[in-house]
């Protein structure tokens, strides 16, 4: 099968637009469409359905799409292996957490890898879903539980809990709970129920929920929820981590927190000797080293 077909098939698989993949592989429109029949021809089969909207593959399409797909991957990560060897850390780096994680912690802090490796090109990929390393989705993942997936080297970075917190104007108005019960008289701020999160924090969501909680705000990640409590909407469900850098939040009903959750570092076996992921995976575990010194009671 001819490779350059399928290079520019997969370009057009990819944008849904013989133009815009035409300007993606510096071909003209008519080029790329020659092409692409072409391969239909040699596959006997349909690729595409032609809407006024674009192009949508079809069952076959979507088959070889996924097929180049890999290619694609298995090929990245042969060249990133190559870069690797040099001697600089440079080139794309694709880091998946969570959309909470990935917000209020690790964002912040990029900018200190960014000061030491300036030439890194970070892809930042904010989603609960568990993206598949293996399969080169990502390149590292920081997740709240040890990945499952094979052939992946983890790491545990540390452990967090889920804690209530609220900010001073609120309590002020409000007054601050001195027990469980209390907090019936109050606003939670939580993820809902059915939204992806770590066992531990829904098995404290769903213990204060049965105390009679009258008002609620539902959120699906940590930042809205952050953001909620800030704005002195009510009592939050929050990671104790934020603690670090919103010094203001008032710890609300210490005794009251979710079992431990780990976090985990992890990246594929063939990505071992990348220096890529040596630097992000140092520069990630000197952070938590710096915030354990900063809060030893966490």
């Amino acid at each position: 099968m001819d490779w350059d077909k399928l290079r520019i098939f997969h370009a057009v698989a990819e944008r849904g637009s013989l133009t815009h993949a035409g300007d993606a592989l510096h071909l003209s429109q008519s080029a790329v469409s020659r092409q692409i029949r072409a391969l239909e021809e040699s596959l006997s089969t349909t690729l595409f359905h032609r809407h006024a909207r674009g192009l949508i593959l079809t069952e076959q399409g979507e088959l070889l799409f996924e097929a180049t797909s890999q290619m694609v991957r298995r090929l990245e990560a042969a060249a990133a292996r190559i870069r690797d060897s040099e001697d600089e850390v440079f080139g794309e780096l694709r880091v998946t957490t969570t959309t909470g994680f990935g917000t209020l912690w690790l964002a912040p802090r990029l900018a200190k890898l960014y000061e030491k490796f300036p030439l890194l090109k970070i892809d930042l990929m904010l989603e609960e879903r568990v993206i598949d390393l293996p399969m080169r989705e990502a390149d590292v993942a920081i997740r709240m539980k040890e990945p499952t997936q094979a052939d992946l080297i983890r790491k545990r970075l540390m452990q967090i809990r889920m804690r209530l917190f609220a900010s001073p104007d609120y309590l002020l108005a409000k007054g601050t709970p001195t027990s469980m019960d209390d907090l019936a008289q109050h606003r939670l701020i939580c993820q809902h129920a059915g939204t992806p999160q770590v066992t531990a924090g829904a098995s404290l969501v769903a213990e204060l929920m049965s105390h009679d909680i009258r008002s609620t705000l539902t959120v699906n990640n940590y930042f809205g929820v952050l953001q909620a409590v800030l704005n002195n909407l009510g009592i939050g469900v929050l990671p104790d981590y934020l603690v670090a850098d919103f010094p203001q939040l008032v710890r609300v009903l210490p005794d009251v927190e979710s079992g431990e959750v780990p976090v985990f570092l992890a990246y594929p076996e063939e990505l071992r000797h990348s220096k890529r992921i040596a630097a992000f995976r140092d520069f990630v575990t000197e952070e938590i080293t710096a915030y354990r010194k900063q809060h030893p009671d966490l």
